[in-house]
């Protein structure tokens, strides 16, 4: 575990998560200056917390791309997005790969735990084959009814899955 990443870490993912939760947004304010300080930290010498300048924008980086891509595909939201790219600052693209996979993975039952407990698995299934195969249609924006001002949508906040996904990852990289 990088010996200083964790615990701004935990913070911030709490925090996203009762933010997500609570009003599905991740604030600006709470993700922007964690990913400045993360770069910040990472011109320190390496004793700090194991990554230089050059890990900590590819980690950025990764967070931007991959993030980004599911965003403009219409399945994720840009907190969502700065989240991860701000925690890849701080931990480098070798440990964001990991904590984005446990991440798909820790989505993948949330989401479909929600749908058996809201009883719209039939509607999981088909939004996303619409949002893998159907984003060309929308040019690659997310439909209008996904907004929280429509009573039926069903926007799942997914700060509480990158939260879990990340915090796992840093006991695949204690040590």
């Amino acid at each position: 575990m990088h010996s200083i990443a964790w615990w701004p870490t935990v913070l911030v993912l709490a925090v996203s998560t009762f933010t997500d939760l609570r009003s599905r947004r991740i604030p600006n304010w709470l993700v922007l200056p964690f990913l400045a300080v993360g770069i910040v930290v990472s011109c320190v010498p390496k004793g700090w917390h194991g990554i230089g300048i050059g890990q900590s924008l590819e980690g950025m980086g990764l967070g931007l791309l991959l993030f980004g891509l599911l965003a403009f595909m219409g399945g994720m939201g840009m907190g969502d997005v700065k989240l991860c790219a701000a925690i890849g600052a701080w931990v480098g693209p070798k440990q964001l790969f990991v904590a984005l996979v446990l991440t798909g993975i820790v989505g993948g039952v949330m989401a479909i735990g929600w749908a058996v407990l809201g009883g719209f698995v039939g509607e999981l299934f088909s939004g996303t084959g619409d949002l893998m195969f159907g984003w060309r249609k929308r040019e690659g924006r997310a439909e209008q009814k996904h907004t929280l001002s429509n009573p039926g949508a069903r926007k799942m906040p997914y700060a509480p899955a990158i939260a879990v996904g990340t915090l796992v990852s840093f006991f695949a990289f204690a040590g």
